[in-house]
């Protein structure tokens, strides 16, 4: 598992009173959890940090979706249940530039 990597995940509601299975991307990998950003097929939820992704072979994604960059979370990597693929370095070089402009790291 690495930066980059799309997974299926066992998100837990915010109430933590349930859980749905979702695809996001990990962004960070520690030993016991992982950094990931959602990711979703309402393309109307898009933010200007937010990037769309075309499914393809690689990615593994069954239809158009977006990457939330502003909805990240860390979770633990039990809850991870397979990978569907993983994103070029063209995109991962975007999402990148991305967070260091939603984090206001420069």
């Amino acid at each position: 598992m690495k930066k980059g990597d799309i997974v299926l995940l066992s998100f837990p509601f915010t109430d933590l009173k349930g859980k749905k299975v979702r695809p996001a991307l990990i962004l960070v990998v520690s030993e016991l959890d992982v950094i990931v950003a959602f990711i979703t097929t309402q393309l109307k939820w898009q933010s200007q940090f937010d990037m769309k992704l075309e499914s393809d072979n690689l990615n593994g994604l069954k239809k158009t979706s977006l990457l939330r960059l502003s909805k990240i979370t860390t979770l633990d990597k039990d809850l991870i249940l397979g990978k569907l693929g993983e994103l070029n370095q063209d995109s991962l070089h975007q999402i990148n530039n991305n967070l260091i402009n939603l984090l206001q790291l420069k």
